[in-house]
């Protein structure tokens, strides 16, 4: 296992699948962040150091108590760095407009009158008097300060504190802020003048909701023999938390979203409509890995299998085939990759066995005899008998032949041969009884990924290296053989549709339909890596995603498919249209960022802002202006001319603390608002020459064409008690105002109402991704909402229901998508 090293920038991996991450979790995290800082500079660096995971159970038994304390240690030396340099932000930005106020203060004192301070620079208290109640006017004293030094040293996770605060000029009037906590850092947030009276808002569910219209994606880079077709017509396979079931003609979706986290194997049942899938056991300390059973044309779940049993995962589940499929085996992910048997009609487990400490790739039931089993994986191929309720295992003897270093995958031959593929090329012949290889056959260069037996009787092979997939008759003599094209990557598993037209899932996550003689084409296509990157046009139903795989796609959410790709020199991490349609921005984790023409996929325009990735790109309503978030603390902005392929440097905002993680415009277009990794919110004057508002105060009552900021009064509501200030990755407002969408840590999604400004905010809450959920988006016309898994690299569009306002609620012209039920709470 090769040492990998990653930088985070503050939203946690919830992955699964092998060589998955698993950080900010409570069992045994395998990465220690190690972070440094300077008190008066940018963010901390972070470096993490992944810790291996093959060593043996016994002698890192202590090693997760360990790493947990060390864990709470660090946290708590981050939040202290958090708070004393936010403080220290503060101070010097209050600092600042006091000495403004200086020349107004001495006047008042001449005067005789009492000296009033800004808003900005009031210290907040908390007053028990109603809402509509006049207060006296709040001057600074050593007990205000020592109570919030005090408030802000206990706080390290986010809660609310309602203060009232009250400025003077000529007359006396009333405004309200709220103070709201994260990690220490105290946020305070102003209410709009509209609001009169802030106690008596209610926050309700929306009337709209979510229902799952089309999954992007497939996975094949990590998962084998997880692609079937059913006699309906339908292709099964999985990505994230979802199996989906695609029409090939009709190309329609339906999809089984019981599981709660990622699924990992299928399996079909011998009446090729009951259906088994495994899943992991997730992130969630609660999470524990188990099976499904269910019927495919209704999608009714039949039985839960081994909750309680499993763990870590599920790797392989097969149904028997000669007793009409009453049992069904399940292979794990523990250490010793338990082997299971269960009558799954009863839910009773009959036989359990330790396998192996090496990985476990396949298994599978004799088609004619129930009583034994063949499993293979890393150097090995294991004959299981069952007898009286007993296991006995033979392992299979290489003899004269180079033990290969995997068995990749197998299949029985209708003569009952069992028949290996393996990593060295090779095709082996084993003998029904003698557990001994009878015959070796070259099949590919590189490994031999799949294996499928046609109803004749023909194999066909599929390669790794040599991407290629060949015919061989029932003695294994090659008959035909072709290419599958290189972008897609290598064959991971051969689905056949009707003797002739296949269906080949491949190591990048595409599925293909094609023959032999006339080639293949791509029905399903995804990411590869972990993506982030996502914007929709301000007039089609186009989209754009990107990620760390160098890819930038662009999607039609109306005729659910891909209409290009193109491969960048670096991760694209963001991405926004320009408002005209024509041109797209995408920054990169160079430093560098890129305008691409739609139509002809060229890059017409092509700059670089300091040397840290950049982490969020955004026009202007009208598209005269570009603002460019980057990690090294400033918004680089850029007049725009020549309908989107011009770009002439503006100015530069300087002022916070910590990298750029959210911006939006003014509808004016003359105003912007941004969030950091620190958790400030701060306004700037662009129209001004990018001048940082000092007094946040005059800012409540302007209105923001785009509400993607985290941190605001409007949105406050979405955070739960207890958010760490990285729970919430994304969120986005629809564009009539009324909803708003937030992507969160923790693989869900969630529609508020807008706006949301009050704590414990009601929500609807979806599942179906498998990871961190790293992006969320309206359609223009806010019929869908696009969701964004990181490493489970899929993107789910929602059709949005309900509400009884003008929206399109047309699926699409193509297909439709129905689901299992999915409660929302």
């Amino acid at each position: 296992m090769s040492e990998q090293w990653a930088a985070m920038t503050g939203a946690r991996g919830a992955v699964c699948g092998d060589g998955a991450l698993l950080s900010g979790t409570s069992g045994a995290p395998w990465w220690i962040g190690i972070r440094t800082g300077n008190l008066l500079t940018a963010a901390p660096f972070q470096l993490y150091i992944r810790l291996y995971n093959d060593v043996s159970a016994g002698s890192s038994a202590e090693l997760p108590d360990r790493m947990s304390l060390m864990d709470v240690r660090l946290q708590a030396q981050e939040d202290e760095i958090t708070l004393l340099k936010s403080s220290l932000a503060d101070a010097l930005r209050k600092l600042h407009v006091l000495d403004q106020q200086i020349p107004l203060i001495k006047q008042h004192l001449i005067a005789g009158m009492e000296p009033v301070l800004l808003p900005d620079v009031l210290v907040s208290g908390f007053s028990p008097a109603g809402f509509g109640s006049r207060i006296g006017r709040m001057r600074v004293t050593a007990s205000h300060i020592a109570a919030n030094r005090m408030t802000a040293a206990t706080s390290t996770t986010c809660h609310f504190k309602r203060s009232t605060k009250q400025t003077q000029s000529i007359g006396t009037n009333e405004d309200w802020s709220i103070k709201m906590f994260i990690r220490g850092r105290p946020i305070t947030m102003y209410i709009p003048s509209n609001i009169l009276n802030y106690e008596d808002l209610k926050m309700d569910l929306p009337p709209e909701k979510l229902d799952l219209d089309w999954v992007y994606g497939y996975r094949g880079r990590d998962c084998r023999a997880n692609l079937y077709v059913l006699p309906s017509g339908e292709a099964v396979y999985f990505i994230a938390c979802v199996v989906v079931l695609y029409h090939i003609t009709n190309r329609t979706q339906r999809h089984y979203r019981k599981h709660t986290d990622c699924v990992r194997c299928l399996a079909i049942h011998p009446d090729k409509v009951r259906v088994a899938t495994g899943q992991t056991a997730g992130v969630d300390k609660d999470g524990k890995p188990f099976v499904y059973i269910w019927d495919s044309t209704t999608l009714a779940t039949l039985h839960q299998i081994g909750l309680g049993t499993f763990e870590r995962g599920v790797g392989s589940v097969a149904f028997s085939q000669a007793d009409g499929g009453a049992f069904l085996c399940v292979i794990d992910d523990s250490n010793e990759h338990m082997l299971s048997v269960w009558d799954w009609a009863k839910q009773s487990r009959q036989v359990e066995v330790k396998s192996t400490n090496e990985a476990v790739l396949a298994v599978e039931f004799n088609p004619s005899d129930s009583n034994i089993i063949i499993s293979c994986g890393k150097s090995h191929v294991y004959f299981w008998t069952l007898s009286a309720g007993t296991v006995t295992k033979k392992q299979g003897i290489f003899g004269k032949y180079k033990k290969p270093k995997f068995i990749l995958c197998f299949v029985f031959s209708l003569t009952g041969d069992v028949l290996t593929g393996d990593s060295e090329g090779n095709i082996l012949t084993w003998g029904k009884s003698t557990f001994q290889i009878m015959r070796q056959t070259r099949a590919h260069e590189g490994s031999v990924f799949t294996l499928c037996v046609l109803q004749g009787g023909a194999l066909l092979s599929g390669g790794g290296k040599d991407r290629r997939i060949i015919r061989w008759s029932a003695d294994l003599a090659p008959e035909r053989e072709c290419e599958i094209p290189e972008q897609f990557g290598a064959v991971r598993t051969i689905g056949n549709v009707d003797g002739e037209e296949l269906l080949v899932g491949t190591t990048r996550n595409a599925i293909l339909r094609g023959t032999f003689s006339d080639g293949f084409v791509a029905i399903v296509q995804g990411h590869v890596d972990e993506m982030w990157g996502l914007a929709t046009h301000p007039f089609q139903n186009i989209f754009l995603t990107c990620g760390n795989d160098r890819q930038v796609c662009l999607w039609n959410s109306e005729e659910h498919s891909m209409d290009w790709s193109t491969t960048l020199e670096e991760s694209g991490l963001c991405a926004d249209f320009c408002p005209n349609g024509a041109v797209v921005s995408v920054g990169l984790n160079t430093a560098r960022w890129v305008v691409m023409d739609l139509q002809t996929r060229q890059i017409v325009s092509d700059l670089t802002d300091g040397n840290e990735q950049l982490s969020v790109m955004r026009y202007s309503p009208d598209g005269s202006f570009l603002a460019v978030g980057s990690h090294d603390n400033f918004i680089y902005i850029y007049s725009v001319t020549e309908s989107g392929r011009r770009y002439t440097r503006f100015g530069k905002c300087t002022g916070h603390s910590s990298f750029i993680t959210h911006l939006d415009w003014s509808k004016d277009g003359k105003y912007i608002m941004s969030n950091s990794g620190d958790y400030e919110i701060l306004y700037w004057d662009v129209a001004g020459g990018c001048k940082l508002l000092r007094n946040r105060y005059e800012s409540k009552d302007r209105e923001w064409a785009s509400y993607t900021c985290v941190l605001g009064f409007h949105v406050m509501g979405v955070w739960l008690e207890g958010s760490d200030g990285t729970d919430i990755n994304a969120l986005c407002r629809s564009h009539d105002e009324k909803l708003v969408a937030v992507a969160d840590d923790f693989c869900k999604v969630h529609l508020f109402q807008y706006p949301c400004p009050k704590p414990k905010a009601p929500s609807h809450r979806y599942e179906g991704h498998g990871s961190h959920v790293t992006n969320v988006c309206f359609t223009h016309s806010d019929s869908h909402l696009l969701s964004m898994g990181g490493k489970d690299t899929c993107v789910l569009q929602w059709r949005v229901r309900g509400g009884g306002g003008a929206r399109d609620g047309r699926a699409s012209a193509s297909s439709t998508s129905t689901s299992s039920p999915e409660p929302s709470t």
